[in-house]
């Protein structure tokens, strides 16, 4: 009876930083000075693709809205096939950037529209992704190992 029941003191490997404590710094090195700076020992767990998105366009400041703000000032307007937000977030899951990850991305993709929009002609911008990909692969985000 008391010998098949589960262990509840197993932990899952992913899950083992979230128990971390202030001695475990310790004696992985950390000095206690350095370690009685540190109010809050947390760790955070990885964003998904559906958190990422959100990131990229819900916000009031999403990223998005943020480059169709600065094109707008050169009275153009920005805009993106649906296709394009999954694969920025792909990318950014590919080369582990996270959430900080997704401006260096939209940056690679659109550095050459933000050069050119002052003198631009055209009032308009449509994003693709296949214009994304091709940015992308010419940009120097290929070149970060995964």
């Amino acid at each position: 009876l008391g010998y098949s029941k589960e262990s509840r003191n197993h932990v899952e490997d992913d899950e083992v930083l979230s128990y971390i404590t202030p001695s475990d710094l310790k004696s992985f090195g950390l000095i206690p000075e350095l370690i009685g700076r540190m109010p809050i020992v947390t760790f955070m767990s990885p964003l998904d693709k559906d958190a990422l998105r959100a990131i990229l366009t819900l916000p009031k400041n999403a990223l998005v809205k943020q480059y169709q703000h600065l094109f707008h000032m050169d009275d153009i307007a920005l805009s993106f096939d649906e296709e394009v937000y999954d694969y920025i977030v792909e990318v950014a899951l590919d080369y582990s950037l996270g959430a900080r990850g997704l401006r260096s991305v939209c940056e690679a993709i659109l550095t050459d529209h933000m050069f050119d929009a002052p003198g631009m002609e055209e009032k308009s911008i449509h994003i693709t992704k296949e214009y994304a990909k091709a940015q992308i692969e010419r940009s120097s985000l290929r070149k970060i190992p995964a």
